[in-house]
């Protein structure tokens, strides 16, 4: 395979060459400190920063937070949407040795104030006023306990200020006096592999989301690995649609940019004209996201194939795509690269890709195939390993395996057996040269819009309506999202809830792809002997329903 400029070599273990994130910053932006790193068209005027400029505003930060007090691994949350100002924020708490706890922008006030707490975050970074959403106060009305957050701050000024808060501006210049950057010099020394960099909440079955734990040092290989399959290049300009708040967005989007030195356009809410109008303006190479991203794009009134010619690169994730999809990017959206991906968060958001020399039809019907250093079986109930061709369930193991799951041993043993292995709850089916296609669900998760929902999770924040006794949400496909929530509620005594006043009230206490498209109310739900609801009889009666 022919190598191109500023690509990660093959074996090249980024980990052992950089060891941490803030110190591959610190090297890329010694060499590259001219060229641009991020174009932000989501202020006024757009934001085009170079490497020594980042560098800059990440080691102001860095020194004000540890002015602050913030200690090498305390947790800080980022609550924000794709901009400028969170990557600097990402750079600078992790160059004070502290650890990201990204939250979803879609999270309501109760969702928020349940991780902050539980990952005992000191600090959260967010914004007021994205969609409409004021997050501080959100927050504030749960009048939920957080003993461990000390400071909110805005990392952009909005014009809305609730009371102790501060802009990052402001932050920062209230400890100009005492910041030193010989402190921020002497921290990132301190800070080694194997401490760790982020603490992704990823929901469950449970009910409740769960902190995975990782490194910097399997960030720096997984990505470093990742950047040299696909093929990202220095000169490639990278819009980021896939929100940093995922273990994607954040890296395959900021962490792979900063090892081959690509240039991030980052986009803060998905809108096709405006999409249409970047990849233009700014050339646009590089293009990851779900195959509906693509669809629509050829879709649109305004597809223009003169618009996208700077396209070069797409990837895209585990669902089946239509291999007359793969030809149609090729061909009219004029991508040279197209590659097929599976992951998730437990496994550093790695698991399996395709490579830039297999064929449309394996790229369209196959995740790929395992990255280096990493092992994909699938076995059957028992745990042995199936034979090629066979459906079982997919197990990983390697380095980009996490820790573990923050402060709960117990899911943590649930999900890592004793050799080592990640139970994803995922089936899938192998075939003789290694490359994974996935079937099916052992967990009860579907997808809306790109997000993860897991039923058992909104079902939790369900009950809290005070005219539900009983509730079970399954997934339904929906033509627009790919799929969306199917709620079966039994009412509480005495009461008769209304279907729309329901959906209502979900929107506005839980994320919008968490809140189910449609509610019923019913006496009761389908059991079998010990009890437990009998989900695909729910699918097929709402399957039935919403055909008729």
């Amino acid at each position: 395979m022919t190598e191109v400029p500023g690509m990660p070599e093959e074996g090249s273990r980024v980990d052992l060459q950089y060891a941490t994130i803030p110190a591959l910053l610190r090297s890329v932006a010694q060499d590259r400190s001219d060229a641009e790193v991020v174009v932000d068209h989501s202020c006024e005027p757009v934001m085009r920063m170079s490497y020594a400029e980042l560098l800059d505003r990440v080691n102001k930060l860095a020194a004000a937070l540890i002015s602050e007090g913030v200690q090498k691994g305390d947790r800080i949350a980022i609550w924000a949407p794709n901009c400028w100002e969170w990557i600097v924020a990402l750079l600078g708490l992790q160059s004070a040795g502290a650890v990201l706890v990204p939250l979803n922008t879609r999270y309501k006030g109760l969702e928020a104030a349940d991780i902050l707490r539980r990952s005992h975050a000191r600090m959260l970074l967010t914004v007021e006023g994205f969609l409409g959403n004021e997050y501080v106060s959100m927050l504030r009305a749960t009048e939920g306990d957080l003993p461990a957050l000390e400071r909110i701050v805005l990392l952009r000024d909005a014009g809305i200020s609730p009371a102790e808060t501060c802009t990052l501006d402001e932050f920062i210049a209230e400890h100009e006096e005492t910041a030193d950057q010989s402190a921020v010099t002497e921290r990132v020394a301190q800070i080694s592999g194997e401490d760790f960099s982020d603490l992704l909440f990823t929901s469950g079955t449970t009910g409740q989301p769960k902190g995975v734990m990782l490194t910097h040092a399997q960030t720096l290989r997984a990505f470093g690995d990742w950047a040299h399959i696909v093929g990202l290049r220095e000169s490639d300009r990278y819009l980021v649609i896939n929100p940093f708040f995922h273990a994607f967005g954040y890296k395959a989007g900021i962490i792979s940019s900063l090892i081959s030195g690509a240039t991030l356009v980052p986009v803060s809410v998905f809108d096709l004209d405006m999409v249409l109008d970047l990849i233009e303006s700014e050339n646009i190479s590089v293009l990851p996201g779900p195959p509906t991203i693509y669809q629509s794009l050829l879709n649109h009134p305004g597809f223009d194939p003169k618009r996208t010619t700077s396209l070069r690169l797409a990837v895209t994730g585990a669902a089946v795509v239509p291999v007359e999809l793969v030809e149609q990017m090729r061909d009219t959206l004029g991508f040279a690269t197209v590659v097929t991906a599976y992951g998730m968060t437990e496994a550093s958001g790695i698991a399996t890709t395709c490579r830039r020399e297999d064929a449309a039809e394996l790229i369209a019907s196959t995740s790929g195939r395992a990255y280096p250093g990493v092992e994909v079986r699938v076995v059957d109930e028992t745990g042995a390993e199936l034979p090629a061709s066979e459906p079982g369930e997919v197990l990983v193991r390697g380095y980009n395996v996490m820790s573990g799951y923050f402060e709960d041993p117990a899911k943590t043993a649930e999900s890592i057996d004793s050799d080592g292995w990640f139970h994803t709850g995922d089936v899938g089916v192998m075939d003789a040269n290694g490359y994974l296609r996935i079937t099916d669900r052992i967990k009860d998760m579907f997808i809306v819009g790109g997000f993860n929902a897991y039923p058992a999770e909104i079902e939790r924040l369900l009950l809290l309506h005070p005219e539900i006794a009983q509730v079970a949400v399954i997934g339904v496909p929906d033509e627009r999202l790919g799929e969306a929530g199917y709620a079966y509620v039994i009412p509480s005594s005495g009461t008769v809830p209304d279907s729309a006043e329901i959906i209502s009230w979900a929107r506005e206490n839980m994320a919008n792809f968490k809140a189910p498209k449609y509610v019923e109310v019913v006496d009761e739900l389908p059991l079998n002997a010990s009890g437990k609801v009998l989900k695909f009889e729910l699918r097929d009666r709402a399957l039935r329903s919403i055909e008729s």
